[in-house]
């Protein structure tokens, strides 16, 4: 087990809010899981309606479209929504499940023929980006766009560029959707209807964007503290190994601990008390997942890593209406990771790490690694 920092203990405990200081508002995030889950739910009191704003910082200038369906309120939340999420699902059918496998096997067989590898680089983000290509239903060649974009599309020195860029690849897979649309991705928005109408371009474009964007460095996040987890507690890897049953356990404690998105934004459409914190018609509060996850009147021992801990009910995918669409996806990949190092890879030695910290005016938070320097040894080089 591992001591998880947590900079939200003392807040959580004392009054359940935290207030986070930006240029336009003070954003009070709610930090405790039952009080998270229910703001969650309660969308006439905390709206998603707010395109652009979901996000904490906002993102009015990198994308010029709402993102859907989480951009929206129900009842129109969920009829968004049921167009695509049957899509979305396949990721628990096997012949999916196959082809993340097939991915995963070859990135293992790269890494274990090198002396060391880069994670983020050279595992967890070409494992994304071709698992999306698989998600997509596009060609697998599709993910080396996907891989020159980066971790971030929408972060760091060239976020606009790269989130620029990624509209004009979206635009180009619309207009070949439109001429001929096929059974992938893009082909099932073109031929889709929403109340009796086909959807426009900019509904087509939300969607897709929030696919790259909100299942990106999520992902890639999550896969490499996992890795990393594993390189630095060897006895965790032989646990799992010993007995694969705990590997859906073990994932789900993963995603627990190594929540990628702190928080979100909500926007309160009337004045609105938020532990004493008040907001303005139009401002925003944020639901805190990272520090609901870390609720310690919910998850006993909440600051240690528990591979077996069950009951796990934890927020990193969302609560309620808007309980994330990616999922399932998200799932395969990280059990099938799991799986396969147990199978094919005897240890995993840490070379190097640069850690990755959130520094905001409210509080400083660990988010995975900048580099994550590994080596992976197959069974028979550990035991000679």
């Amino acid at each position: 087990m591992s001591e998880i920092p947590d900079p939200f203990r003392e807040p959580r405990r004392q009054s359940g809010v935290l207030g986070l200081p930006t240029d336009r508002e003070l954003i009070p995030m709610i930090l405790r899981h039952e009080e998270v889950r229910r703001a969650a739910k309660d969308w006439k009191t905390f709206s998603s309606d707010a395109p652009y704003r979901v996000p904490i910082p906002s993102e009015e200038h990198l994308r010029s479209v709402r993102q859907l369906p989480i951009e929206t309120d129900p009842p129109e939340h969920s009829e968004y929504r049921d167009l695509v999420e049957p899509f979305f699902l396949r990721a628990r059918q096997p012949e999916f499940i196959a082809r993340i496998e097939a991915i995963v096997d070859k990135l293992l067989t790269e890494a274990l023929g090198r002396d060391r590898i880069e994670v983020l680089a050279e595992l967890a983000l070409p494992l994304q980006s071709r698992g999306l290509t698989v998600l997509l239903g596009v060609p697998v060649e599709e993910a080396e766009r996907f891989i020159r974009w980066g971790v971030h599309v929408f972060h760091g020195e060239q976020g606009m560029s790269k989130a620029a860029d990624l509209e004009r690849y979206l635009e180009e897979q619309f207009d070949r959707a439109a001429i001929d649309p096929g059974d992938d991705f893009y082909g099932l928005l073109t031929r889709a209807r929403f109340r009796g109408r086909p959807l426009t371009r900019p509904e087509m474009l939300g969607f897709a964007n929030l696919m790259f964007a909100g299942g990106r460095d999520t992902v890639i996040h999550s896969l490499a503290c996992a890795i990393g987890y594993l390189a630095e507690h060897p006895e965790s890897l032989a646990e799992l190994r010993a007995d694969p049953g705990r590997i859906v356990l073990a994932s789900e404690e993963f995603f627990r601990v190594f929540m990628p998105l702190t928080q979100i934004g909500r926007v309160c459409p009337v004045d609105t008390d938020v532990h004493g914190i008040p907001v303005k018609p139009g401002d925003r509060a944020s639901l805190c997942w990272a520090s609901a996850n870390l609720d310690e009147t919910v998850f006993p021992e909440a600051d240690a890593i528990r591979l077996d801990r069950r009951p796990n009910p934890h927020v990193s995918f969302g609560f309620g209406d808007h309980l994330c669409l990616g999922a399932a996806h998200a799932r395969t990949l990280m059990r099938v990771l799991l799986g396969l190092i147990c199978r094919r890879v005897g240890r995993i030695e840490l070379v190097s790490k640069v850690d990755r910290i959130e520094h905001t005016a409210a509080y400083d938070r660990p988010l995975g690694y900048e580099s994550l320097v590994v080596r992976m040894l197959p069974p028979e080089r550990v035991r000679s």
